[in-house]
């Protein structure tokens, strides 16, 4: 195949500055508005942004704008401005405006679906509500994070940030997911990023914040023969809740960057050591021009472990949502269960987002259990009654997403953080990558791409038990990033037909190791000023990418006779076909 490398643009050679390089791409301007798109005699929030808060407010003040948030880690504000208002905002120069924009959690949309026809549970509530001891949420064996449980690692003393839809346990659930293993109440603090007020009450009206809640630290036993396993990945972790999404499951820029915000500030004060995104948006700038990925940013460099769902919008390339397109973050991709207990039989969910990121970057980094996820929900909340067929035994209920799996994922940085308090955001991530075990096909191939499914599947004891370090974030480093200094593209590129390849890495066969056991090259990252663009007139808005229809070659593709319901494995079995489409509906 021929891989002739992508035209470079002059500009690149040298870095103006990031806001100069938005305004060249993004549809509008550097912050995807330009003010008249909304009448004169209406008002529209954003995200304003200088040199400090105080800075910022005296100039919204100025024009007669409304502030509605203080968003000191990205030096911040947010504000209500009439289209005047921006115009004269950015006849300043001085300060950087980006449109307040929805954010969703990341398992709305993909509720499993009954079908009567396939799946048989008239004894569901026999067998998981008669027995008051137990109840079996099987994932935490599929990783075999139910080893590192049997000796003693099961989260103590980490703390898990939360900030999702918020936390209502039903009756049943406030004695699993209120309370660790020891029966005492770990939730440290409830802060409301709506209304910016921290307070004894989180409610989740939607249901979302308290199962993924649920999936990451319940501290029920489970039901299978190994003494001191449990429902959730790490059910000693402590937690910090914070709201920030709505009744519906939807929550905006504003909201999500002051609840990020209240992490990084009290870090100290409550011992946050991993912080979880079950949530996604659609990028609309470069990563490090978009404010929420800067605040995520911030966390990572404030030394917090952030855990990113992909995003439900699979299974496409270049579907990878904000925050997940950060390069520095560990982002999830999710595994079906195949509606079974057995985990010979998982595979890639077809509504896991696939990278790369517009920016050149391999996403997600690792995938984990995803679909068909047992957990804990308050029967009052919205998704319990849209979808009350999958709640049982009145606190259980089924949900399928990458949110499901981002919550996985944060247990188990937890559970690597007692192990070893010492382990830096970096050395988590390289951990977890380079004991992940990559699906392969009957003959030892990879079955699903370096792009769709990153280092293969989480192992937890193995990230617990591994000494590995240095094999993550490669020339890239967060705290330039941050300061403007320099930005960066991964090493995912494109040729003249259209295929998705990583440069550097022509000579290499995937499935021989080398992408598993010789420091993860296609994670590295390199200068921008070094890099490249893609320069096919691409717009930032509307998810649009590259080419919808290509298909990817070589060792790590999408080939034009692979489909999503081969059911390829993660320990070399071929399995009869199922298909995923059953239980979770496309978007």
């Amino acid at each position: 195949m021929n891989r002739k490398p992508l035209h470079r643009n002059a500009i690149l050679l040298i870095l103006v500055g990031a806001c100069a390089l938005t305004a060249a791409l993004s549809f509008t301007s550097p912050s995807g508005i330009a003010g008249s798109d909304f009448s004169a005699a209406s008002t529209a929030d954003f995200v304003v942004q200088g040199a400090s808060v105080d800075s910022v407010a005296v100039l919204v003040a100025e024009v007669g704008g409304t502030i509605t948030h203080e968003l000191g880690i990205i030096d911040a504000v947010g504000a209500s401005l009439s289209a005047a208002q921006v115009a004269q905002l950015e006849r300043l120069g001085t300060v950087r405006l980006f449109r307040n924009a929805p954010v969703s959690t990341e398992a709305y949309l993909t509720i499993a679906s009954r079908d009567s026809d396939d799946d048989d549970d008239s004894d569901v509530d026999e067998e998981y509500d008669d027995d008051e001891r137990f109840v079996d949420s099987a994932f935490p064996t599929h990783i075999r994070a139910d080893y590192a449980q049997m000796k003693g690692v099961t989260g103590a003393g980490v703390t898990v940030a939360i900030v999702d839809s918020g936390f209502s346990p039903g009756p049943g659930g406030r004695k699993w997911l209120n309370r660790n293993t020891r029966r005492r109440e770990r939730v440290l603090a409830r802060y409301d990023a709506i209304t910016g007020e921290l307070s004894g009450s989180s409610r989740d009206g939607n249901g979302h914040g308290t199962h993924v809640t649920s999936v990451l630290a319940s501290s029920r036993k489970s039901r299978n023969s190994r003494p001191r396993a449990y429902n959730g990945i790490a059910p000693d972790a402590d937690l910090v809740i914070v709201k920030a999404f709505d009744d519906a499951g939807q929550g905006s820029y504003l909201d999500v960057i002051r609840g990020i915000d209240f992490v990084v500030s009290n870090r100290d004060a409550y011992g946050i050591r991993v912080l979880n995104l079950s949530l996604s948006a659609t990028p609309r700038s470069y990563y490090w021009d978009d404010p929420l990925n800067q605040a995520v940013m911030a966390a990572w460099q404030a030394g917090i472990v952030v855990v990113a769902s992909a995003g439900n919008g699979g299974p496409g390339a270049m579907t990878v949502g904000v925050p997940g397109n950060v390069p520095y973050i560990i982002t999830v991709g999710a595994v079906s269960d195949a509606v079974t207990k057995d985990a010979s039989d998982d595979f890639l969910t077809s509504f896991s987002a696939a990278g790369p990121t517009f920016e050149g970057f391999v996403k997600p980094e690792i995938v984990a259990p995803g679909g068909h996820m047992l957990g804990q929900a308050n029967p009052d909340s919205y998704l319990v009654k849209m979808f009350y067929e999958w709640f049982f035994g009145d606190e259980y209920f089924y949900m399928s997403g990458t949110s499901q799996a981002a919550a996985v994922v944060s247990g188990v940085a937890a559970l690597m953080l007692q192990y070893d308090p010492s382990l830096q955001p970096d050395d988590v991530k390289c951990r977890l990558m380079s004991t992940a075990r990559p699906a392969v096909d009957e003959k030892g191939h990879l079955a699903y791409s370096v792009f769709q499914q990153g280092a293969g599947l989480i192992d937890a004891i193995g990230a617990v038990a591994s000494s590995d370090r240095g094999c993550a974030n490669r020339g890239i480093d967060v705290d330039y990033d941050l300061a403007g200094k320099v930005h960066y593209v991964g090493r995912a590129d494109r040729d003249e037909d259209g295929a998705y390849y990583i440069r550097g890495l022509d000579g290499y066969v995937w499935n021989d190791g080398f992408a598993w056991n010789d420091g993860f090259a296609w994670n590295d990252g390199f200068a921008w000023n070094d890099g490249f663009a893609w320069n096919d007139g691409f717009a930032w808005n509307d998810g649009f990418v590259w080419n919808d229809g290509f298909a990817w070659n070589d060792a790590f593709v999408w080939n034009d006779a692979f489909v999503w319901n081969d059911a390829f494995v993660w320990n070399d079995a071929y399995t009869t076909p199922m298909s995923v489409n059953r239980w979770v509906p496309q978007e």
